[in-house]
C-alpha cells in the first residue's frame, strides 16, 4: 500500500534529522534545504539561495528564488515555519497571514532608500536586500511561499494577496500533505490545470484534428496573444520542462525579433511566426453552436515555440504592449501519462529539428541516465571502516524514485531495502551534475542552482555520449560516486570549522570554489585525483581533507566579500569574475597530498581498460538483445527494409543472420543490428 502522510512525515523528519546532525547544522536550515530540492527539481522554483534574516519588527526571510531579472521579473521570498514535533502538527489558517507578514515587512523595507544602511554588508539578509532594491524596476510580481511541515487544510497555493505599492503579490503555502503529494505522485511535480473558463473567463476554439480508432488525439487552435502570455505568468516555466531547446537553455529566452513585430508589426504576427507545439496529458472540450471549445487541459506542455510565448509574456509586462492583434497558432497533442516521459521528448526533439539539439531527449530516458541507474543498482560500495556491511549508491534516474521504490514495501523489506541502499546514499541526476560540475572549473554555475548546472551538464555529457558512450563505464560510476563522497563530506566538514562557526554562511558556494580550486591546482601540474582511493574509503582520505579545508579557509575572503561592484554575496558567486579571483589566490599543495594523486599514464591506463570493459558489456547486452527479440523480429525488420531500400548488403546479410532460428550473430553484429534497427524504426518500423 501507499505511504500514509504519517509515514512520509516520519520519514521525512527523520531524514532532515540526520542530515542536520551529519553536517551539524540547524533543523530548520536542513529541512530548507531539502524542501528546496524538491521544489527547484519540480519547477516551482527556478532556484532556492539560503538568506536567512531575522528581526524583532516582524521581519523574517529564509531563503529567495533568484535573481528576478532572470525569473521573468518574478520575485520569491521564503519563509520556513518548523515544528521539532516528531507527529504530524496541525497549522491553522489564522496563523498563516502572520508568516506572509514578515516577508511583505522585509520586502517593504528593502525597497526603501535606507534600510540596507542599517544592516551588517557580509550577512546575508543585507544582499538580499541590496539584489531587491537594485532589480526594484524590473521586478513585476512578487511570490511569497511558506513552508511548512505541518499539515494545513485550507489551500492557499497562488491566493492573491493584493499589492505592496504597486506590486502584485501572491501567496503560496507548502505544507507537508502539499509535498507528500507531490512526492507520491511519482512525478516529481505538481499537475498543472487549466480551468480556460473559471480561470481565464473564455474557452479556446479548436478544431480536432485526429481521425478516432487509432489512439492518438490532436487539435489545432488559434490562441489569442493576452490569454497565452497569462497562462504563461501563472505557470511559466514550468510549461517548458519538456522543451528540448528550453531546457537546454535553462528556460525561454526572448526573442527581439519576436519582440519587435509585437510592437512594430503586430496585424503580421500571425504571418510571420511558426506558432507553439503542445502536448497536455488530458483535454476536456464542450461544442457550442457547432463551434468545438477546449475547456480544460491537464498538464499543458509547450515542447517548441517557447521563446515565442516568453517573448509575448515579456512584451506585455516589460513594454505594456497591446496583444489584441497578436493570435498564435498551436497544434496541441494529447498524450498519456504513462507515455509521457517516452513521447514527449520525441515530439520536442523533431519540433525542434531545424536546429539540432545535442542530447535532445536528455530527460530520465536518455541511454546515459538508463545506463547511470543500472551501476547503481549492481555495483556494492566497499564497506566503510568500522563496518563489515557493503551498501549501494542509489541513483534517482527520475526524481523520486528512491521514495518510490520504498513506498510498497513492508517493514522487514524496508528494512532490508534501507541497509542496502541507504538513503544518505542516494543522489538525483541534479546532484550529479552538481558534483561533476565542480570538477569542471564550473564553481559560478554551480553556484546559479540545480536547474542551471543541469542543462549545462546536459550539453557536456551529451556531447560526450555522442562522441563515445563507452565512457561512460564502471570507472565514470565510481568517480562520480567520489565526487560525491567529498562534495557531501566537505560540506559537514566546513560546518564543523570554528572558523565557519565563527562567521558562518555561504558554505554551498564555499564548497564548490573549493572543489574546483583544487582542480584547478593539480591539472596544473599535469596529474589527476585518484577517486578510487575515495571510492574504497567510502569516506574523504585524511590527506584530502585537510588540503581541502585549508584551500576553503583561504579562498574564502575572495567568495564572501565580492566588492563594491556586486553587494550581494549569493549573485557574486555566480559570476565568472568570483571564479577568475579565486582562481588567482595563491595556494600550493602541500607534500602530504602526492599520495592522492595519479600520474597521467596511470590514469590514462585505467580509463583505457574502464572503456574495453564497457565496450565487451555493450557487446554481451546487443547480443542477448538479439536473441530476446527473435528470428520473426528481424525477418519482418528486413521485410520492412527492403521494401524501402534502406540496408546494406552487408546488414542485409546480417538480418538473414539474425532472423535464422538457431544463429547467433556475433557481440560486433549484435551492435551493428541494434543501431540499424534503431534507424528502421525511427522509419516507421514496428513490429505488428
Amino acid at each position: 500500500m501507499a505511504e500514509t502522510l504519517e509515514q512520509f512525515h516520519e520519514d521525512f523528519f527523520n531524514e532532515v534529522r540526520a542530515q542536520a546532525d551529519a553536517a551539524g547544522r540547524f533543523m530548520e536550515t536542513s529541512f530548507l534545504e531539502q524542501f528546496g530540492d524538491w521544489l527547484v527539481n519540480s519547477g516551482e522554483l527556478e532556484t532556492l539561495d539560503v538568506t536567512p534574516y531575522r528581526a524583532a519588527k516582524g521581519m523574517r526571510v529564509d531563503g529567495y528564488g533568484g535573481d528576478p531579472s532572470e525569473t521573468d521579473g518574478v520575485l520569491s521570498l521564503v519563509v520556513v515555519d518548523f515544528s521539532s514535533d516528531v507527529t504530524v502538527a496541525s497549522l491553522g489558517a489564522s496563523a498563516v497571514p502572520a508568516h506572509f507578514r514578515r516577508l511583505e515587512n522585509f520586502l517593504e523595507m528593502a525597497l526603501s532608500g535606507d534600510f540596507r544602511d542599517r544592516l551588517e554588508e557580509s550577512s546575508p539578509g543585507y544582499g538580499l536586500a541590496e539584489l531587491i532594491h537594485a532589480r526594484r524596476s524590473q521586478i513585476g510580481r512578487a511570490r511569497l511561499l511558506l513552508l511548512t511541515n505541518r499539515r494545513l487544510n485550507d489551500r492557499y497555493d497562488g491566493q492573491e494577496a493584493g499589492t505592496l505599492g504597486a506590486l502584485p503579490i501572491s501567496y503560496n503555502v507548502w505544507d507537508i500533505g502539499r509535498l507528500h503529494r507531490l512526492v507520491s505522485s511519482g512525478r516529481g511535480k505538481e499537475d498543472i490545470e487549466i480551468d480556460f473558463g473559471e480561470q481565464f473567463g473564455e474557452l479556446l476554439p479548436c478544431l480536432p484534428a485526429h481521425v478516432g480508432g487509432d489512439g492518438y488525439e490532436a487539435y489545432l487552435s488559434v490562441v489569442p496573444g493576452d490569454l497565452l502570455s497569462r497562462i504563461y505568468e501563472q505557470w511559466g516555466a514550468r510549461l517548458l520542462e519538456q522543451n528540448v531547446r528550453a531546457f537546454l537553455q535553462a528556460r525561454g529566452g526572448v526573442n527581439k525579433g519576436i519582440r519587435n513585430t509585437i510592437l512594430n508589426d503586430p496585424a503580421m504576427f500571425f504571418a510571420y511566426n511558426n506558432g507553439v507545439t503542445a502536448t497536455a496529458e488530458e483535454v476536456e472540450t464542450v461544442v457550442r453552436n457547432g463551434t468545438t471549445y477546449i475547456s480544460r487541459l491537464r498538464n499543458l506542455q509547450i515542447v517548441n515555440g517557447g521563446q515565442t510565448t516568453a517573448s509575448i509574456f515579456s512584451s506585455r509586462k516589460k513594454d505594456k504592449a497591446d496583444l489584441s492583434r497578436i493570435f498564435v497558432q498551436m497544434k496541441l497533442s494529447v498524450v498519456e501519462p504513462a507515455r509521457a516521459t517516452e513521447v514527449v521528448p520525441k515530439i520536442s526533439e523533431y519540433a525542434n529539428s531545424q536546429n539540432r539539439v545535442n542530447a535532445a531527449d536528455f530527460f530520465a530516458n536518455h541511454p546515459f541516465h538508463i545506463r547511470i541507474e543500472e551501476f547503481s543498482r549492481r555495483i556494492w560500495a566497499p564497506a566503510s571502516d568500522g563496518s563489515f556491511r557493503q551498501t549501494k549508491w542509489f541513483y534517482e534516474r527520475a526524481r523520486g524514485s528512491y521514495a518510490d521504490a520504498r513506498a510498497y514495501l513492508t517493514p522487514t523489506q524496508k528494512k532490508r531495502f534501507d541497509e542496502e541502499f541507504p538513503k544518505s546514499q542516494s543522489f538525483a541526476k541534479t546532484d550529479l551534475a552538481k558534483f561533476e560540475m565542480a570538477w569542471e572549473a564550473c564553481p559560478f554555475l554551480v553556484s546559479k542552482g540545480a536547474q542551471h548546472t543541469f542543462a549545462e551538464y546536459a550539453r557536456l555529457v551529451g556531447r560526450r555520449w555522442e562522441k563515445d558512450s563507452d565512457s561512460v563505464n564502471e570507472l565514470y560510476f565510481r568517480s562520480a560516486v567520489a565526487k560525491a563522497i567529498i562534495f557531501r563530506g566537505l560540506e559537514k566538514r566546513i560546518s564543523d570549522q570554528q572558523w565557519y562557526k565563527d562567521e558562518g554562511g555561504y558554505r554551498a558556494q564555499l564548497v564548490a570554489y573549493t572543489i574546483a580550486k583544487l582542480d584547478q591546482l593539480i591539472r596544473a601540474r599535469g596529474l589527476a585525483l585518484d577517486f578510487d582511493q575515495v571510492w574504497k574509503a567510502q569516506t574523504i582520505p585524511s590527506a584530502l581533507a585537510s588540503v581541502l579545508l585549508d584551500i576553503a579557509q583561504t579562498i574564502r575572503p575572495a567568495v564572501t566579500q565580492p566588492g563594491s561592484s556586486v553587494a550581494n554575496v549569493t549573485e557574486w558567486a555566480k559570476k565568472q569574475a568570483c571564479w577568475a579571483r579565486v582562481q588567482d589566490v595563491p595556494f600550493e599543495l602541500p607534500e602530504t597530498m602526492e599520495v592522492m594523486l595519479l600520474d597521467p599514464q596511470s590514469r590514462k591506463a585505467a580509463v583505457s581498460d574502464a572503456r574495453k570493459t564497457q565496450k565487451m558489456d555493450n557487446g554481451i547486452e546487443a547480443q542477448s538483445r538479439v536473441v530476446q527479440l527473435g528470428p520473426d523480429h528481424w525477418a519482418a525488420a528486413a521485410q520492412f527494409a527492403a521494401g524501402r531500400k534502406l540496408l546494406t548488403p552487408a546488414d542485409h546479410s546480417l538480418f538473414r543472420v539474425a532472423a535464422r532460428p538457431g544463429s547467433f550473430p556475433t557481440e560486433k553484429q549484435s551492435i551493428r543490428l541494434m543501431s540499424v534497427l534503431d534507424n528502421l524504426e525511427a522509419e516507421g518500423f514496428q513490429k505488428s
